[in-house]
Order: structure tokens, then sequence, then C-alpha cells
């Protein structure tokens, strides 16, 4: 580990950066070009001490989870990405797959939709990062590492899983989750994840393995679903994807067509948020189960 070459490369990328390219306002008093660091941190969900420890050549070495975030709130190319699991002492093939790495272009896109509920995951429905509104949506993405940070293998195996959904479009999603991974595992061809996450849910779940066989194969581009927020009721949107060029990363977005009670009911969720309902809102609306702890894709 480099600790003098990690902390001059991590201010020169900071410096590079300017606030509009991830989001942030350029205030009227900033003295320093690019990002300050506890905005770093933040984007990177660090502590600012710590992150202002890296820059100074100090501090324990960083995971590859932490360079992984470092890497998307720095922009980071893919050569420049390598550079700093390489400076950090980390192997450069933890780098490496869709999980580690979010596409700077697909970042750029999420940026741009600041008043729009929406996310990027992976082709396996891993969720990489989410923007506030996503998550006053659908809850804040778990921490989940193995197979269980597929939403799609969380929703055949946790039945906590299925709560956003209203119960009757439950065979619905099974029927679109499944045939979506079957697009994904054929693209992917002989691929060590997939053949081990599809052989686990057929052990798992019988109604996986009774939809896997029926061989319906469609990647899910978009979805008019309902969602069960805790707050505010059923809340119907439609659901869009763009899709990586080579395909293994997702840019969701969600929408309600103008002057509908679904777009009403996202406006205000832009106003109140992830903030805690009162008791007498939350039981005025219509009951709903508790979604934060689990947020589902797709």
């Amino acid at each position: 580990m480099n600790l003098r070459e990690l902390a001059a490369f991590l201010k020169t990328r900071r410096a590079r950066v300017r606030p509009a390219d991830v989001g942030l306002p350029a205030g009227p008093r900033r003295r320093v070009p690019g990002l300050r660091r506890e905005e770093v941190a933040q984007l990177a969900g660090l502590s600012a001490d710590y992150y202002t420890e890296l820059e100074r050549g100090r501090g324990a070495q960083p995971s590859a989870q932490t360079l992984a975030a470092l890497a998307r709130a720095l922009r980071l190319e893919g050569d420049e990405r390598d550079y700093l699991f390489h400076l950090a002492g980390r192997p450069v093939s933890a780098a490496h797959g869709p999980a580690a790495h979010v596409q700077p272009a697909m970042l750029a896109m999420l940026d741009r939709l600041a008043t729009t509920p929406a996310m990027i995951i992976t082709d396996l429905h891993e969720t990489l990062v989410q923007n506030d509104l996503a998550a006053a949506l659908i809850g804040r993405h778990p921490m989940r590492r193995g197979p269980e940070a597929s939403y799609v293998y969380r929703w055949f195996t946790d039945p906590a899983a299925r709560a956003l959904y209203p119960p009757d479009e439950h065979p619905h999603h099974s029927r679109v989750f499944v045939s979506d991974l079957r697009a994904v595992a054929a693209r992917r061809g002989r691929d060590a994840h997939v053949v081990r996450m599809v052989a686990a849910l057929r052990r798992r779940s019988a109604e996986f393995a009774a939809l896997w066989d029926a061989h319906d194969v469609a990647l899910r581009r978009a979805d008019h679903k309902c969602l069960v927020h805790p707050a505010l009721g059923i809340i119907e949107v439609d659901c869009h994807s763009l899709f990586s060029e080579d395909g293994r990363q997702r840019l969701l977005w969600f929408t309600a067509p103008p002057g509908s009670q679904g777009a009403a009911q996202l406006e205000l969720l832009s106003v109140i948020g992830t903030q805690d309902m009162s008791s007498d809102a939350t039981e005025a609306s219509l009951s709903g189960p508790d979604v934060g702890a689990d947020a589902p894709t797709g």
C-alpha cells in the first residue's frame, strides 16, 4: 500500500470533479477546485474524518468496498479505478465486475434525475446506488453479500422481500423475474455466479424451479406496477429501464402519468422524503408493510 501516492491521487481526482457533475450546487464561496473533502466522503458513504486521513497519507488500508465507493464518487474511469486499487494494495481483480464499479455514464444520468425516483442495478438485480427519492419510495437497499445481494434471489427465498408489492401481483413478478434471469443467463453464458444462483434457487424454491422449467425468456425493459408505501398506501407507477452497452447494468426510474393519483403521491413523496410520518398520517393511509429494510428492484 502506497499511502503517499494514494493521497496524491485522491487529491487530484477530487480537484477534477465539478460539483455539477455529481448533482451538487456550486455555491458562491467555493474556495477549492472540484469537490470538498466532506463532499467526497458524503458521496462515498464514508466519514469525513476517515477520508481526510486518506488524503493526508494516513489511516488504515481501505477495503475493496470503500475503494469501489470512492471510484464511484470521483467518477473514475476503468484504468483510474484499477490504479486506485493498486495504490491501496488491493487485488485489481476486486475492482472488476458489475457490482464493483458503476459506469460513470450511468451515474451521470442518475445525477440528472434528482426529481425522479431512480437507481442503478446489475443485470442480477443487485442494487448499486439509488437516489433519495428511490429510497423514499422503496426503502434503502440492504447491504447484502453473495446470492442475497440479488433481489431476485431474495424474492424467492425471503417472504419479507415481497412486502412492497400487493399479494395478487406476486405471481406476475415471479414470472417476469425468472424470464429476465433466463435471458441474462443466456447472454452471460456459463457464468459461474449465475450458474450457482440458479442452482441454489432451484433447490430452495419450488415456485422458481417450475417457472425456470417453463423456459420463458424476456428481459424486463419496462413494467407497470403497484407499490405498497407504508405512509402513502398503494402507488401506481411505471418503471423504465436504460441498459448499459454491455447489458450488465441498468438505470431504473419510476414515473406516473401527469394528473394521476400516482403523480400526486410521487410529488408528496418528494416533500416528505424518508422522514418518519406521524402516526395519524400513517393510520389514515392504506395500511402497508415496512419496506425500509429491503429495497426491491426492477
